[in-house]
């Protein structure tokens, strides 16, 4: 839970010296940590301090405890979360605000007024104070609501991500520790909570964990660098260690500028990601491939006709006509808070839906009487779903578990079904931590593991919610490889992402939705040239239908030139 703290800089550990303290906004020397139940030491004997006023930025792959040591800096570990570790000294900062990278785990309230006067209660700020305080904190990260006794679950992710930075601006805390505030966010929305953060960040010091260095590099005057196993690597002003740790950032898959052109042009990304082993052999390249299988013909897997997606008897979501064919890929994009997730929810049954849904043939049927609901439950079982919060979707308390049980769901027999699952793990880096709670892992590996769950069952349809938020490069582009090995043996895949080069160079059509309406449908950049791809269908269904992916060049099909 992020809040202010208003306990002395002090530790149970050997004192430091008045001087040392004063420097520090926060330090931990000597650190050893192990989570509960393994036995590989996640730090072992971690020194990590930070100046008053300074901006520092972890960098590293995803697991290798960033988040982790944010938690102990600020004092969480082991106040509030019970993990076992040990140090030599430790420095905790007097006020601090925290915002985490899944926004759900730190709200207390149920309204977004009640959210931000909570904190304001805390700071003992007079009632007649706070509506201008709340409106002001709100506007300066970009979330500008008409009312706000507003339900938070009636929020996009994005936009609970910008509530839960705006609680922590109005801590007005010391230190503020941000764990990728970003990472749900548009490319728009982005740049504004990182204008925030800097119009914010004066005598404050930042800790701060990103993958994508071309967005933080001038945010922040310093940089760590952590190897896989914990161990710091680099330290010093972000120029430097670029410079100096170039194939390290690469291999570790960092997000720094150019990583796409650099992954278009290498075989699997072999050279750039080695060893990619782990997930699975032969991958294959889907920037590379020139003569896609992109079966078109046929009845569609997915028929829409005066859908709409329905919260509490109101549309969210609405398509006149859409259609979705076997083997096709659609990017499903728009701003936050335009209706993507409640699109594919409503697609799940998991929103109640008005219209003509045909799915594989046949009509899903509406209504709540019990057999019409049994009977729904049967026909939508032919669709995997990927929850944009993966702890939504986590059944069991073993990772291992969690896979199976997925496959015995659906009769498969349970020898088999624990073989396919040990193959799915070590295909998605999870291999090894079969004995884990699923809430032990980091968000970047939860996201990992709820994409293996549903990928394991083979669906006819796989509904994925920015699946990639979190993720390193590399890890990006094995759930990305994996898609589409998926898509080629007939699957139909919706993704929403916010990220644009995955929209242009993997799926084949975009689909772009904004204020619940789908406004536009069109053949991607990797089916076809420029000129074609912005060619709107009339239908809002099957652009590009008649275009022939195989008289494509292949630099278009690679996404270099896109």
């Amino acid at each position: 839970m992020m809040r202010a703290m208003s306990n002395a800089t002090v530790s149970l550990f050997p004192a430091q010296s008045a001087e040392v303290q004063q420097e520090q906004a926060v330090q931990v020397e000597g650190l050893r940590l192990k989570y509960p139940g393994e036995e590989r030491l996640m730090f072992k004997d971690l020194s990590f301090s930070a100046a008053r006023g300074e901006k520092v930025l972890l960098l590293g792959p995803s697991g290798c405890g960033k988040s982790t040591l944010l938690q102990v800096l600020s004092g969480m570990i082991p106040r509030a979360t019970e993990v076992p570790m040990k140090c030599e000294a430790q420095i905790v900062p007097r006020s601090w605000g925290y915002v985490f990278q899944d926004p759900d785990t730190q709200f207390c309230m149920p309204y977004v007024d009640e959210e931000l006067a909570f904190v304001l209660e805390n700071l003992s700020i007079p009632r007649d104070e706070m509506k201008e305080r709340m409106q002001a904190a709100l506007h300066e990260v970009g979330l500008n609501l008409e009312e706000l006794h507003l339900p938070i679950g009636h929020l996009s992710q994005g936009m609970k991500q910008r509530l839960a930075l705006a609680s922590a601006l109005l801590l007005e805390p010391e230190v503020l520790f941000l764990d990728e505030p970003s990472a749900l966010l548009d490319p728009e929305g982005r740049e504004q909570i990182w204008d925030a953060v800097k119009s914010v960040s004066e005598g404050r010091t930042l800790i701060i964990v990103e993958h994508r260095i071309e967005e933080m590099a001038k945010y922040v005057d310093r940089v760590v660098l952590f190897s896989p196993d914990g161990v710091i690597l680099g330290d010093g002003p972000p120029a430097a260690v670029f410079a100096k740790y170039e194939c390290e950032l690469k291999s570790y898959g960092i997000w720094y500028p150019g990583v796409w052109e650099d992954y278009a042009q290498t075989r699997a990304g072999r050279e750039l990601f080695a060893p990619v082993d782990a997930y699975g052999e032969d991958l294959g390249n889907l920037l590379h491939e020139a003569a896609l299988p992109y079966p078109l013909d046929g009845e569609p897997v997915i028929r829409l006709e005066d859908f709409k997606g329905l919260r509490w008897d109101k549309p969210v979501i609405s398509l006149p006509s859409a259609e979705v064919y076997r083997a096709e890929f659609i990017a499903v994009v728009g701003p936050n808070g335009a209706g993507k997730s409640s699109f594919l929810l409503s697609l799940m049954g998991l929103l109640r839906a008005q219209g003509t849904y045909v799915l594989c043939g046949e009509e899903v049927v509406q209504g709540k009487a019990r057999k019409v609901r049994k009977k729904r439950e049967q026909q939508l079982r032919q669709i995997g779903f990927v929850f944009q919060n993966p702890e939504l979707q986590f059944l069991t308390e073993r990772i291992g578990d969690e896979v199976v049980y997925s496959l015995l769901v659906d009769n498969m027999p349970a020898e088999e079904a624990k073989a396919q699952a040990d193959r799915c793990l070590e295909r998605f880096g999870l291999s090894g931590m079969e004995n884990r709670h699923p809430y032990q892992l980091s968000t970047g590996q939860k996201r990992r593991l709820s994409v293996a769950t549903a990928m394991a069952r083979q669906p006819e349809v796989l509904l994925l919610d920015e699946p990639t938020f979190g993720q390193d490069a590399r890890n990006t582009f094995a759930i990305l490889e994996m898609c589409e090995r998926l898509r080629r043996t007939g699957t139909a895949i919706l993704m929403v992402t916010h990220e644009m080069e995955i929209a242009q160079r993997v799926a084949t059509h975009i689909w772009e939705i904004r204020e619940g309406q789908l406004t536009s449908s069109m053949a991607s950049p990797r089916l076809c040239t420029g000129a074609e791809s912005r060619q709107e269908d009339d239908g809002l269904n099957r652009a590009g239908e008649s275009y022939d992916p195989s008289s494509a060049s292949a630099a278009h099909l690679t996404g270099v030139n896109s």
